[in-house]
């Protein structure tokens, strides 16, 4: 079988791994000329990209692809530079780069006339480099992994402010920053308080005469820090707190979240709970708001020529910029609406992946979720499962079968969520990749482990659910996977460690003894609990 990949991203990347593994033929379309997607940095805006001082909310022991560990060498949290040196380590560590056709834009996919028997799909493509870069060629693929993210179309406020049009002051969406530079001593208003609004404001607060952030609902702002200052993550993201209530996983995070600082005092608390909300990661803001570099203000209430009133009642009026950090619009223009229908950021998708309203299971989205936690692991999840499904080793049920569920998992998010275009493809990391484990047959079983390899088990359950755990056993088992488990506590702090310290090992002893406390804490609420 033939499979059409679109985009080499971190999606695309292991799309063309996966296809290999299960004997299929990969072919690769990039309309850049490298690989990464997102993570690709350009100055120019022509293509999707990080900004320039992005770095990575997850760790990488837990970020990493299952079966390719990042070098201990790299910093716990990655600039987006170390990140496509780790996708090129991957690509060449198993020799991707010969299924990707560099600059070669695909411009539609359309069903064949005989869809119906065969699943098979056109591939209209125009390569971009070259005296035929208008030519519009066609090929035909067995199957199509659609791999181009959900940040390509930015989504700006619908309906827009008031006198947004009679703002004479610079107006952009996140999605063309770059850096610092063209704002230096101005005035800025950040519309929108969501991982981007936050990275732009601190950088801009640096640089600029004074930056205001503008929030309707405020946010709960969390730390990459854990305790100690370990990843925040390799905590939070484990299968023991993952099967905790909500109600519960919710007060004690929030316990931790707050006595950071408290969102009280920092004009940002919300009304909804920690957990109802996509959580914005920040280790900076509360010192650039206490600083008074950066102004915590309300929702816009309507723009003037030269600057903008708040729904307090406040205003500033030498305003020299905007700029719009407010997400954006979920869309495939290459594919027809019939075939992959959005409406207003929700997509039908059977588990995040697979369109239930085709005759033949032939065409896979990867990527489209926002998960609490990485999402590299999790678009490798569904890219094995995909291909094993194209081979026809895995079946998808009946239609109204995945329509339910896809209404179910909606039907949780309204209830869970606040009502927003930001939650409508969120997903928390262990289940989710529980769920699709389970589909592909890697889902680590603990009790069989527990007999095998207790102390293995345990590390499985209470620590952090890195993604080699869905290497253990099952299609694409790793020989390595219990190595890069059992490594990645030490691995994931190693490059911060520049300096031998005397006390260290007695340092360790110590965070060892309370980490059992906690855990012993943890293990009597849950005993309590059922």
């Amino acid at each position: 079988m033939r499979v059409a990949i679109i985009g080499a991203g971190s999606s695309g990347l292991t799309c063309i791994k996966s296809c290999n593994d299960d004997g299929l033929e990969p072919v690769c379309f990039e309309e850049e000329d490298t690989i990464g997607g997102l993570w690709y940095f350009t100055e120019e805006e022509r293509h999707s990209s990080v900004y320039g001082s992005t770095v990575i909310n997850t760790s990488k022991e837990m970020m990493c692809f299952s079966d390719f560990p990042i070098p201990k060498e790299f910093p716990p949290y990655m600039h987006h530079r170390k990140i496509m040196e780790y996708f090129h380590l991957y690509a060449k560590a198993f020799d991707l780069y010969k299924f990707i056709r560099f600059r070669t834009k695909v411009v539609e996919i359309r069903k064949t006339s005989d869809f119906d028997e065969t699943g098979k799909w056109e591939i209209f493509f125009r390569e971009l480099d070259g005296a035929d870069s208008k030519e519009i060629k066609v090929e035909i693929y067995d199957a199509v992994m659609l791999c181009v993210g959900h940040h390509s179309e930015p989504s700006w406020p619908s309906p827009s402010f008031p006198g947004q049009d009679r703002f004479e002051g610079l107006k952009m969406h996140s999605h063309s920053y770059k850096d610092f530079k063209p704002f230096e001593k101005k005035k800025v208003l950040i519309v929108g308080i969501g991982n981007s609004g936050g990275d732009i404001a601190v950088e801009l607060s640096r640089h600029t005469q004074q930056v205001y952030l503008s929030t309707r609902r405020g946010a709960w702002v969390l730390s990459r820090l854990g305790r100690g200052g370990k990843p925040a993550d390799q905590e939070a993201l484990t299968r023991f707190v993952a099967m905790l209530p909500l109600k519960l996983t919710g007060s004690l995070f929030f316990k931790l979240v707050n006595q950071r600082f408290d969102h009280d005092h920092f004009a940002l608390r919300p009304q909804h709970s920690l957990l109802g909300q996509h959580p914005m990661v920040n280790d900076d803001l509360p010192h650039r708001i206490i600083t008074g570099t950066i102004i915590i203000k309300p929702n816009v209430s309507h723009f003037t020529k030269t600057g903008v009133v708040f729904d307090d009642g406040t205003q500033v009026n030498d305003l020299d910029v905007v700029i719009f950090c407010t997400g954006y619009k979920i869309g495939y223009k290459c594919v027809d609406q019939a075939v992959l229908p959005v409406s207003d950021n929700k997509v039908e998708l059977y588990k995040y992946v697979f369109p239930p309203n085709l005759s033949k299971p032939t065409l896979a989205v990867l990527g489209c979720i926002q998960p609490f936690g990485a999402i590299f692991p999790l678009a490798e999840l569904q890219a094995r499962w995909a291909t094993q499904v194209f081979r026809g080793k895995k079946f998808l049920p009946p239609k109204d079968v995945m329509m339910d569920s896809i209404q179910k998992k909606r039907e949780e998010m309204a209830q869970r969520f606040y009502a927003s275009k930001r939650h409508t493809i969120q997903v928390d990391y262990v289940p989710y990749a529980d769920e699709l484990a389970t589909e592909v047959g890697c889902k680590p079983d603990l009790w069989r482990l527990l007999l095998r390899d207790p102390a293995l088990a345990l590390k499985c359950f209470f620590g952090p659910c890195t993604p080699a755990q869905f290497r253990l056993m099952g299609p694409g088992a790793w020989e390595g996977a219990k190595k890069a488990i059992e490594d990645a506590p030490g691995n994931v702090i190693y490059a911060t460690k520049t300096r031998s310290l005397p006390e260290e090992e007695e340092a360790e002893k110590n965070t060892s003894v309370f980490n059992m406390g906690i855990l012993v804490l943890f293990v009597v609420l849950a005993f309590y609990l059922n």
